[in-house]
């Protein structure tokens, strides 16, 4: 039976690959306390098993899958990085640089003591850092070095081998520094230091507080008495007496009949209005000015709940206290918004900037909807068909520029088509995040591509590299796992220092940008953790795009010095 099926696998390597991935998926989905080995780990090892038999796999299998792994990370964090480069997020985007020079720096300069080859420095720096594309990167130069075929095969065989055994501990390691030993080194109470930052940014002093408005909502029903004051008022001029919130007319109960409200609409005595607005506001401002009562018909206001996806350049950068003075978001409550590649949660507070490529969920009757989408960008309605011909038509001109070879002092200098890939991906993501109308890939596309993409690359990696990978193990050992390390350690704790002393950045986001820079999500998950709160995602978009490019990039990096 085993003989059956080892020959099956040998002759439809194909089923070897797919059997991988089910091992790896299922296996990665583990974890204890938010830590586990992961899809990708679990991936590795699954195939480097399976690999034991002997089984040959057309490398061009892993060149596509790479190339569409690489352009879906360009295209999910094309936003963030130009944004990064070019505004606000230059601090972010020169820490996240320094941080990544850190982690290409040391990794290399401990493979040279150590005594490493090529290949397995490389596997060194990808599982020290959990940056797993670079791999594939490194593969692309090492193959481009010109070596005889058993030297570069050796080289390809041990990066795999380093990877996994230093990828434990740069996943799990990092985390642990980052959310419980880093917070401690600096002397820094994270869960406090958030609570402060959420005090200073979100009016939480003041009643209903702008942070606390665009999101803490109810609709209650009020009869305005002859002697009220906003008799005579418009809708707006009533909404405005209580500057410190949002709070608005939605409908009115005049005569018996039941009319939609608008900002110009004037109230008088004896009206009964819907007011939606803050649960405080609503209870301890106008439940002492004005008559509640309980009219469900009209308080059954029709609402509904969409993503809008951010274009526009008027609001970009501005902060959610700015926007609330807009009368185009009149009657519209925002319930989340989410930020980057890896769809992180944005916390709600008066001073969170909103930027071109953010996904901002908002609720209101349908009609306040539309009029806030036209002066923030493009309804994102849930779709699951790709645009093929632009992800075909992408890669393939980011490959072709990336294939050209310029010769510079007898040098072959080449972004290779992995590398024009991932360029083409930030440019046309940051191009989609602009002009929304083409270029539609959905999230769970982009996942696909991303997540699939990559895990195929590795399945290959691992099948090929199963033969020699026991023989390696046992000649690198524990002193490879030791040189991880430290790999993962030193660059984390220069970066929080740096982050600290150099940049000085809030503690409360502080962490979050040192997760982001080294592309740790796991590291981020439990930190927000650790600090109950979702502050220290403000931190980590920027970072994260900038980090996930450069990381990635360094793989070949990593080559061109030690070759």
């Amino acid at each position: 039976m085993l003989e059956w099926f080892a020959g099956t696998l040998q002759k439809y390597p194909e089923i070897a690959i797919f059997l991988s991935l089910a091992i790896g998926y299922f296996v990665g989905k583990f974890t204890y306390k938010g830590l586990g080995l992961g899809a990708v780990t679990s991936t590795l090892l699954a195939a480097v098993i399976i690999g034991q038999l002997g089984i040959t796999v057309s490398p061009n299998v892993k060149s596509i899958f790479f190339l569409m792994f690489l352009f879906a990370v360009g295209y999910g964090v094309g936003p963030q990085f130009v944004r990064g480069i070019a505004s606000d997020g230059l601090p972010q985007a020169a820490f996240s640089v320094l941080v990544c020079i850190y982690c290409l720096a040391i990794p290399v300069s401990l493979a040279m003591f150590a005594g490493y080859d090529v290949g397995s420095a490389a596997g060194l720096y990808a599982g020290s850092q959990t940056i797993s594309a670079s791999m594939g990167l490194a593969t692309d130069a090492i193959n481009r070095l010109g070596l005889p075929a058993d030297q570069a095969n050796t080289m390809l065989n041990a990066m795999p081998i380093a990877y996994a055994v230093t990828y434990i501990f740069g996943t799990a390691g990092s985390a642990v520094i980052l959310a419980l030993i880093g917070p401690r080194l600096l002397g820094i109470d994270l869960a406090a230091a958030c609570k402060d930052y959420e005090t200073r940014h979100s009016a939480a002093k003041e009643l209903g507080g702008a942070g606390s408005a665009w999101h803490r909502f109810e609709l209650r029903a009020y009869r305005i008495k002859p002697e009220g004051r906003v008799v005579g008022m418009s809708a707006q001029q009533a909404e405005a007496m209580v500057p410190d919130a949002r709070v608005f007319v939605e409908r009115i109960r005049r005569d018996g009949r039941i009319e939609e409200a608008s900002a110009d609409t004037i109230l008088k005595a004896g009206d009964v209005v819907a007011v939606a607005g803050p649960r405080e506001v609503l209870v301890e401002v106008l439940g002492h000015a004005a008559e509640e009562v309980n009219d469900p018909e009209l308080q059954n206001v029709p609402a509904e709940g969409v993503d809008v996806y951010v274009t526009s350049k008027e609001i970009d950068g501005r902060t959610l206290a700015e926007l609330s003075k807009s009368p185009s978001v009149r009657g519209v409550f925002l319930r989340k918004i989410v930020r980057g590649a890896t769809a992180t949660v944005i916390p709600i507070l008066s001073d969170t900037k909103i930027h071109r490529g953010d996904i901002l969920t908002l609720v209101g009757r349908p009609q306040d909807i539309a009029a806030a989408t036209k002066g923030i960008g493009y309804l994102d309605r849930a779709t699951d068909v790709a645009d093929v011909a632009f992800i075909g038509a992408a890669i393939t001109l980011g490959a072709i520029i990336g294939s050209l070879v310029l010769t510079i002092g007898g040098v072959p200098l080449t972004l290779s088509t992995a590398g024009g890939a991932l360029i083409s991906g930030l440019v046309f993501g940051w191009l989609r995040s602009v002009h929304p109308t083409f270029g539609r890939i959905p999230s769970s596309t982009v996942w696909f591509m991303n997540s699939v993409g990559l895990n195929v690359f590795i399945a290959v990696v691992g099948i090929s590299a199963g033969p020699g990978f026991v023989a390696g193990l046992k000649e690198l050992g524990i002193s490879l796992f030791l040189w991880g390390v430290l790999a993962t350690t030193l660059p984390l704790i220069l970066a929080m220092y740096t982050g600290k002393y150099l940049f000085k950045f809030d503690p409360a986001i502080l962490f979050g940008a040192c997760a982001g820079a080294r592309t740790t999500t796991a590291a981020l998950g439990m930190i927000t953790d650790a600090a109950k709160s979702q502050v220290p995602a403000l931190g980590y978009t920027v970072t994260y795009a900038i980090g996930n490019t450069l990381l990635t990039i360094w793989g070949m990096v990593v080559v061109m010095l030690l070759a």
